[in-house]
């Protein structure tokens, strides 16, 4: 019995001690298992046993990507202008080997790149150029801090500059340019608009003259063709009148009482002497004799 009892502790011995060294790796995870303290391997998603005593996991690393937010950091421009500069990096484990090995604190020696890299960047630029060349800055500093942590198995996919903050006398003097330009660019709208409201009313002005003006003509060329039509009839109507007394072959006798009805026409206007031909002055005496016969 005492025999039995003692293997069936070692067995349960054994059997916790399995237990104990089978690890499952989940997910977007990876085991560093060391040795006898030298790196032996790196496990992967799955189901793993180790060797109790013998290996250890030496260290758990996701390979998922990481966001390190960073204080802000002063940098000092071409123009000898001080900024306060927050940056933000998005970076990933690429090879767990190098990230447990290849340096002690990995983040306090990305930060301090990102401070170095950021001083040399800002350095070659003025105040403006830094204010308006946010994504060249992001961009190079992607670019060396990506080549300074290849070592260490860290890729940097991302690098973005939160805020860039000026000195408090150099935000005042912005802030009042930007007013300045504002304020101008109102003028300058307002001046616009109210050239535009004067071309308008003045192209509206012109178009009624030139109307009032085409009114006028019109009416006066239709006055005009009135007048002369008229003429026309009236010299028309003349003109029949003195085709059909041509057609009518009248005698001197009446061609002389027309005359006379002429001069009696004349007679009735403001002339103070009128000088009658002989020829009907005797037509008149004629016709005066007859008249008197007439009537006695």
């Amino acid at each position: 019995m005492e025999i039995l009892i003692a293997l069936s502790v070692v067995v349960i011995i054994v059997a916790v001690v399995v237990i104990l060294n089978i690890k499952i790796v989940p997910q977007s995870m990876t085991y560093v298992v060391e040795r006898f303290g030298a790196y032996k391997e790196t496990w992967q998603t799955g189901l793993h046993v180790k060797i109790p005593v013998v290996e250890r996991v030496a260290r758990q690393v996701s390979m998922k990507e990481k966001v390190a937010d960073f204080p802000p950091k002063p940098v000092i421009t071409k123009d000898n202008v001080t900024f306060m500069i927050d940056s933000v990096v998005f970076y990933q484990i690429t090879d767990p080997k190098l990230y447990a090995y290849g340096i002690e604190k990995p983040l306090n020696a990305i930060e301090n790149l990102i401070a170095t890299i950021l001083r040399n960047i800002i350095g070659e630029l003025e105040l403006d150029q830094t204010l308006t060349s946010r994504e060249t800055i992001n961009s190079r500093m992607r670019q060396e801090l990506d080549v300074a942590t290849d070592p260490w198995g860290i890729k940097v996919n991302r690098v973005e500059l939160k805020s860039i903050e000026p000195p408090a006398d150099i935000k005042n003097a912005m802030e009042k340019q930007m007013k300045a330009e504002r304020e101008k660019r109102a003028k300058i709208l307002a001046a616009e608009a109210e050239k535009e409201s004067q071309i308008t009313e003045a192209e509206g002005l012109k178009t009624a003259a030139i109307l009032r003006a085409d009114a006028v003509r019109e009416a006066r060329i239709r006055e005009a063709q009135g007048e002369a039509d008229a003429i026309l009839s009236v010299q028309r109507a003349h003109a029949v009148a003195i085709k059909l007394i041509n057609e009518a072959q009248p005698g001197n006798a009446y061609l002389s009482l027309q005359a006379l009805k002429s001069f009696e026409a004349a007679a009735n206007g403001q002339a103070t002497k009128i000088i009658i031909p002989s020829e009907i002055q005797g037509i008149a005496g004629l016709a005066k004799g007859i008249l008197e016969a007439v009537n006695g």
